[in-house]
């Protein structure tokens, strides 16, 4: 669990702060909180955030167990974050090359934005393969562990990286590459083929591709292809790099026509 996103600004309404600072405590949390661990993650007066859940909870914001006395997201929240994906031009253009992306390949294609030092991913389309009932969208995993990062960071300088990473890089699996050097080295590499992979660095017994929609600067979204290590052979590979770039290269042509 982590503490509060941000220090309030200096023009910051507190409440409005203290409201959406709650909110992202509640939701990078793995279970739900009482009163007395969300006083300890904030740092607000107890009279003070126990009458903020009272408001967020009639408002459906939060949800309370009563048996239990913890406080979790609320759906509201969850349609609001579907609002954002039923409005973004990007995901409405993508998805639609994404499932001619996982027809061609049938592997699991993912779409996803860099927010900070993470990605957060958009949109999924499952393989036929794929038994895994629940989704990524809305989940936010480290840029430097995954291809879709992978492929953000290598559009980017090095120090433009370095400024974007955190000091320290967590490691997901024993896979992940997180000395500095090491991580630079690799997007060297990425950036001179113009797409980025991955094995195992997130997921164990998972290979991912990824390539950048660069419509826009700086690139912010990029398309993955994730597919069981069981069924990556050379010629599979090769194939869902020719569909990834394909796909990437209608996106951003359809995304610049629109003027997006």
């Amino acid at each position: 669990m982590t503490g509060p996103a941000s220090p309030a600004r200096p023009n910051a309404v507190k409440s409005a702060d203290r409201t959406v600072e709650l909110l992202e405590v509640l939701s990078s949390s793995d279970r739900p909180l009482t009163l007395t661990e969300l006083h300890r993650e904030l740092s607000y007066p107890k009279s003070s955030l126990y009458m903020l859940l009272q408001t967020l909870v009639a408002r459906g914001w939060v949800e309370l167990d009563q048996t239990r006395g913890t406080y979790g997201i609320g759906v509201r929240a969850l349609l609001v974050g579907t609002s954002y994906l039923d409005h973004d031009p990007v995901v409405q253009v993508a998805i639609r090359v994404m499932e001619q992306v996982r027809r061609e390949i049938n592997e699991t294609v993912h779409l996803a934005r860099l927010d900070g030092a993470d990605v957060v991913y958009l949109a999924s389309r499952e393989s036929e393969h794929h038994l895994r009932v629940v989704s990524r969208v809305g989940r936010r995993l480290p840029a430097h562990s995954t291809s879709l990062g992978k492929a953000l960071l290598a559009a980017r300088a090095p120090a433009e990286v370095d400024s974007i990473l955190p000091a320290r890089l967590v490691p997901l699996t024993q896979n992940t590459i997180v000395e500095r050097p090491a991580l630079h080295a690799q997007l060297a590499g990425f950036r001179a083929v113009g797409y980025a992979h991955e094995r195992e660095e997130n997921t164990p017994g998972l290979g991912c591709f990824a390539v950048a929609l660069p419509y826009r600067n700086p690139v912010l979204d990029a398309m993955s292809c994730s597919v069981p290590l069981g069924r990556l052979d050379q010629d599979h590979e090769r194939q869902v790099i020719e569909a990834l770039l394909h796909g990437a290269r209608t996106i951003t042509e359809l995304l610049r026509q629109f003027g997006r």
